[in-house]
């Protein structure tokens, strides 16, 4: 007897629910216009910089804490950008194109 059935015979009345989908993926406003992906050195060392997201600031904010994430890379969101800390353009675009994104590359 596993977890489950023990928990339906401790509550019988309880109806179970879908499993929720992980936050960010079908939550997010998948805009019209290309988010701009630049390369750019800032003192030395490569950041990539996500640009032109038109939807809600709180959306931005959480598609730049799941690419962090994903990429296991330092980040911030600033300026209504979000700038990840080394080249990782090609990976990023990837991972946007695979949420429904539409990514353009800008630069080199």
């Amino acid at each position: 007897m596993d977890l489950k059935d023990q928990l339906k015979n401790l509550f019988p009345e309880h109806e179970e629910t879908p499993e929720e989908t992980t936050a960010g993926d079908s939550k997010l406003w998948i805009q019209d216009e290309p988010i701009l992906c630049k390369y750019e050195k800032r003192k030395g060392k490569p950041i990539t910089i996500l640009d032109g997201y038109t939807g809600a600031t709180e959306d931005f904010k959480q598609l730049a804490k799941d690419l962090k994430k994903e990429l296991s890379v330092g980040g911030s969101f600033k300026d209504e950008k979000i700038i990840i800390q080394g080249d990782y353009r090609d990976k990023i675009m990837a991972i946007l194109k695979e949420k429904g994104f539409n990514v353009k590359r800008v630069g080199g």
